[in-house]
């Protein structure tokens, strides 16, 4: 074993060589983290404008279905407000950072709360939208049922019956009437 008390003094060019050492490390480790920084930047502002465009796009389909709708009418009024909230929306998302965002989006909602919630419902309905419209290739809904069909005889006394008593239409119920009771079976020739 080794005596710590024994310990070799360092010379100057090791201890030189390990400042410098450190000083390579710190200005690699600095570059990086400037690096990652405008990485992080650059996908903030691609994000942000992406988000503008969205809320600009949804803007401007609220300010169409305002125009038609009747001029004066408070859902037209309603609907030209938010559509014009959105738009300037639009243009803060493209111009702020995210901190600022947050803030200037809290002292909106305490200003005017209607309107905060009537964005923010106009966006969650787009963003359900934009959801939906990514799942599967965009169906809209499960491939309809085919229609049941009756499968045939499968012995010769079914098929007798089958030959003997045709199927007959399900009554349809209807208004019962005095001439008409409440389930009326239609006869052949109404077929």
């Amino acid at each position: 074993m080794t005596d710590p008390s024994q310990h070799t003094p360092s010379t100057p060019a090791a201890e030189s060589a390990a400042r410098e050492m450190r000083d390579d490390l710190r200005t690699k480790a600095r570059d990086t983290a400037e690096e990652v920084k405008e990485r992080a930047s650059g996908f903030e502002e691609q994000q942000r404008g992406r988000m503008a465009d969205e809320v600009s796009d949804v803007s401007n389909a609220l300010r169409k279905a305002a125009e038609e709708m009747r001029s004066g009418s408070p859902q037209e009024r309603t609907m030209s407000q938010i559509a014009s909230t959105l738009a300037d929306a639009s243009e803060s998302i493209r111009d702020k950072d995210l901190g600022e965002m947050a803030s200037s989006l809290s002292d909106f909602a305490r200003r005017n709360p209607i309107a905060y919630l009537g964005g923010a419902a106009v966006l969650g309905l787009a963003a359900a939208r934009f959801a939906k419209a990514g799942k599967s290739g965009g169906s809209s809904g499960p491939a309809p049922e085919p229609a049941p069909r009756s499968a045939p005889p499968t012995s010769p006394v079914d098929a007798a019956r089958a030959r003997d008593f045709p199927a007959q239409p399900t009554p349809t119920p209807t208004a019962a009437t005095p001439a008409t009771p409440a389930y009326h079976r239609p006869e052949p020739e109404d077929i």
